[in-house]
């Protein structure tokens, strides 16, 4: 009969690990400095997540300064931020804006475990999915931003068709613009759909969505509906990424 004061068996048969300063959550994700409301379903409500995260707020990293300023001057700061999650525990770093794919080799050069700087890393996997004659298209925060070099760091080819919520009536003016912290779910969803609209009017040849700002995951469902389309997002991404750092353990049962 087993002793019921030794629930571990006899000493040395069960030996807890050391070297880390937090356990049982290996994904580390970098967020930007905001302020607006972040909604169950995007990258920032760790209710989002179907597993625990370590976040680490990079002071001065604002969404303009990001997305339309190219991150300048913010690479050292990124790596500094990215390096401490892998010492408090980490065992892979995401970020919470596509546009940092900008510094996805930098960033990969810099720690020692798996990185994923953007969503659209999945195009080219989503392109291999599709039929002869489509391509996958991006719907991003801010097309006039997303420069050849974003895509360039993520092997995203050039000319993967585009379009952009900058001229929406809210969820650019709200995250990054910064003119209020309150978002009108409403009025954020209906730009994130207008621009996937707009995206497969223009381009008929376009068989799949990549959401390329992790805010816009709450809205996935919306634009599938609207254009009849496979959409992807931070979401679909970072449960894959996941996946393979916490493979499930079939011999276990469960």
């Amino acid at each position: 009969m087993n002793d019921p004061v030794q629930p571990y068996g006899a000493p040395g048969t069960h030996v807890a690990r050391g070297g880390k300063a937090l356990y049982g959550a290996p994904l580390g994700i970098l967020m930007l400095e905001a302020r607006f409301a972040r909604v169950y379903g995007e990258m920032g409500h760790a209710r989002t997540w179907p597993f625990p995260v370590i976040y680490r707020i990079v002071r001065g990293a604002s969404p303009d300064r990001v997305v339309c300023d190219g991150a300048r001057g913010l690479l050292d700061d990124f790596t500094a931020a990215a390096r401490d999650l892998v010492d408090l525990g980490a065992d892979a770093i995401t970020t919470n804006c596509g546009f940092l794919s900008i510094y996805q080799a930098e960033l990969a050069q810099a720690v020692s475990v798996p990185v994923a700087t953007s969503s659209m890393m999945q195009v080219p996997w989503v392109q291999a999915t599709l039929p002869p004659g489509k391509r996958p298209g991006i719907v991003t925060i801010n097309s006039a931003g997303l420069t050849p070099a974003h895509l360039n760091g993520i092997n995203v080819p050039l000319d993967t068709p585009v379009a952009g919520t900058e001229d929406g009536t809210e969820f650019f003016r709200t995250i990054i613009k910064a003119e209020k912290q309150d978002l009108d779910l409403a009025l954020a969803c209906a730009d994130v759909v207008a621009a996937a609209r707009r995206l497969v009017r223009e381009h008929p040849d376009v068989g799949a969505i990549v959401l390329e700002c992790t805010n816009m995951s709450p809205y996935s469902a919306a634009v599938q509906a609207a254009t009849g389309l496979p959409v992807y997002d931070i979401y679909s991404m970072v449960t894959w990424f996941h996946a393979g750092l916490r493979p499930r353990n079939f011999a276990a049962g469960g």
